[in-house]
């Protein structure tokens, strides 16, 4: 009832925002598990698996020879890590909490923290887990070395982006139709596990092949990802400003989108979940 009569000044107002998203982003990450140790070992756990299938139906099909000159784990792992990252990002913007969900209710909390928080708490484990497995295979394995180290970060940055603006899509539009989008999102994730090129290398790979995973921003940053990565790979067929003209574009769509959803909200959107 009482409280002191504060000035809020922008830089004030900024640092309270930061504040928020981070108290946030830890409620989201202790919300799938409730031991941070355990929720890590879970996210390194799940790419682990993604390196090993990968390598496995690579060497099925007999696509190593076509891989680039290097080592071909970190070859895997350029892949898998960036589309974990771009995965994770789409399904915790999209099960972010909406404007009909009761932590909206408190006063500070607000789309844009909620939208916010998600996304860091993707981007923290999928960070955290791809540096435990890289560096357990630097010392375990072999020495990991790295042509442009900067480089892959932006692209491993951008591949989490481009998932963030795409999750803030299916999020706007999934209280208009929750039960169709919510397959929406599952499909689309599930499809970017071939049309993602993680299991190709797009400067060996046939056009009338490549021109079915050009449009996804997700096979520009993984191919340029590798280019970065190696210093015998320059790709051609992929660019650093597609995925970036894209991701800009989704997210300006996605934050109308979800400014018309919080304008038109209904409690009863939120009463089945």
């Amino acid at each position: 009832m009482f409280r002191p009569d504060t000035r809020r000044t922008p830089v004030r107002s900024a640092l309270a925002m930061m504040e928020l998203i981070f108290h946030a982003s830890v409620r989201h990450i202790r919300k799938s598990h409730g031991n941070a140790v355990i929720g890590l070992l879970t996210s390194i756990v799940q790419s682990l698996i993604g390196i090993g299938v990968m390598i496995l139906m690579i060497n099925l099909i007999g696509g190593r020879g076509s891989a680039v000159r290097g080592d071909f784990i970190l070859y895997i792992m350029s892949g898998i890590f960036s589309f974990m990252t771009h995965t994770k990002a789409i399904g915790a913007v999209a099960g972010a909490d909406g404007p009909t969900s009761a932590m909206m209710k408190h006063s500070p909390m607000n789309t844009i923290v909620s939208i916010s928080s998600a996304a860091l708490s993707a981007l923290y484990l999928q960070t955290l887990s791809a540096a435990v497995i890289l560096f357990g295979y630097h010392v375990l394995w072999t020495p990991v070395y790295i042509d442009e180290p900067l480089g892959v970060l932006a692209m491993f940055l951008l591949s989490w982006l481009s998932g963030v603006a795409i999750g803030i899509i299916f999020k706007a539009v999934t209280p208009w139709a929750p039960d169709f989008f919510k397959i929406a999102t599952t499909t689309y994730s599930r499809v970017n596990m071939v049309f993602s090129g993680k299991m190709l290398l797009a400067n060996n790979t046939p056009m009338h092949i490549l021109v079915l995973f050009m449009w996804n921003p997700l096979f520009h940053t993984i191919d340029q990802t590798r280019g970065f990565m190696f210093l015998n790979y320059n790709p051609h067929y992929s660019s650093v400003t597609y995925p970036v003209v894209v991701t800009a574009v989704l997210f300006v769509i996605g934050l109308m989108g979800e400014r018309f959803t919080a304008r038109h909200a209904s409690a009863s959107w939120g009463a089945g979940r």
